[in-house]
């Protein structure tokens, strides 16, 4: 109840969602609309840029891997139109370098799903004094090398071949890795 009085004083409630899991992004629009936000929702990174173009909302809830790119076009065109938009980033592909990017684009936070709408409007209204909680279970060791694997990766501007040389592993081997979910 404590965010929703937030939201009360806020005088912009525009959101922004742009997800490609239908039955989720329904879902999360209807949540999002009770508890007190102007919803516009999206499927597509074409489409959430093309929203921004005509009004940049106040606050964005983008995934990062949507079917025609990557959600963090969308949060760093919102950021470019609009600096004191607050936007978070969802996804099922979690890691560490992907956080730091999104955070470093613009982002506020970064959930991973399945989100609950509670948690996201937390996340949209939280202020930077709060602090995170520590992780009850720390990352297992095969986790820790799978994030390395996305730092570099992503340091290698997501192209495969390069991050392959870097990491002296077989190209085919990476792709197979980057193509699994993270390990718990």
């Amino acid at each position: 109840m404590n965010a929703i009085a937030e939201l009360n004083e806020q005088t912009d409630r525009s959101l922004l969602i742009v997800e490609d899991d239908k039955p989720f992004l329904e879902r999360l629009s209807r949540a999002m609309e009770t508890r007190g936000f102007a919803v516009t929702s999206c499927d597509t990174v074409s489409d959430g840029l093309a929203q921004i173009g005509k009004a940049a909302p106040a606050f964005a809830v983008v995934d990062l891997r949507l079917g025609d790119g990557n959600g963090l076009d969308v949060v760093s065109a919102l950021k470019k139109k609009r600096p004191d938009a607050r936007a978070i980033v969802l996804t099922g592909y979690g890691n560490i370098a992907t956080a730091v990017t999104a955070v470093k684009m613009g982002a506020i936070d970064y959930l991973s799903k399945p989100a609950d709408a509670d948690d996201v409007v937390a996340a949209l209204l939280s202020t930077s004094a709060e602090k995170s909680e520590l992780p009850a279970n720390p990352m297992s060791a095969d986790r820790v090398r799978w994030e390395h694997i996305q730092r570099i990766y992503e340091m290698c501007n997501r192209n495969v071949s390069e991050t392959a040389r870097r990491l002296n592993m077989h190209r085919r081997t990476l792709q197979r890795i980057l193509a699994k979910r993270a390990p718990r």
